[in-house]
């Protein structure tokens, strides 16, 4: 009895974590783009309504190269953590997934481009910025010695899509 009791105790906990973890994905921050800045760019409601469909589009046009982006950034990773790092196989790897990421900045700049004509005021610096997205982001990290680490991981990076600086 005690041990059912712990297990529906577990399960329930579980089942919260995962439904709160699966939420702070849907919309981070307000939704970016379509969420809470809509009302602050002044947009007519026949733009808003433009503008979440090119949004929509752009996600569902996106879907599958952003999949293919995180399977090669797991492959990669796996790669690092192996005792002896194959260096041909990290650096084809590495350009696989920089090739994908060229496919998604350019799948942005053509979103971004479309999305002023629909709202010239975007042009004004309100509005579709790079903003916040998903996670810290993927930089150097920072090595308990205090410099920059070899390996990739988790760290301060800007993350993938954020603009050259």
């Amino acid at each position: 009895m005690k041990t059912s009791k712990i297990s529906v105790v577990v399960l329930l906990a579980l089942t919260l974590t995962l439904g709160l973890a699966a939420s702070s994905w849907s919309r981070p921050f307000g939704g970016g783009m379509g969420g809470g800045m809509m009302g602050a760019m002044n947009l007519s409601p026949d733009q808003a309504g433009k503008l979440f469909d090119l949004k929509e589009k752009f996600k569902t046009d996106t879907a599958e190269t952003r999949k293919q982006m995180v399977v090669k950034h797991a492959e990669l990773a796996a790669l690092w953590k192996a005792e002896t790092p194959d260096e041909k196989a990290i650096v084809a790897k590495q350009k696989e997934l920089n090739t994908l990421r060229g496919k998604m900045i350019e799948k942005s700049v053509a979103f971004r481009l479309e999305a002023r004509k629909m709202a010239p005021q975007l042009a004004q610096g309100r509005g579709m910025g790079w903003g916040m997205g998903h996670g810290g982001g993927m930089g150097p990290g920072v090595c308990p010695a205090g410099g920059p680490c070899i390996a990739p991981g988790p760290g301060p990076g800007p993350g993938p899509g954020a603009p050259a600086q």
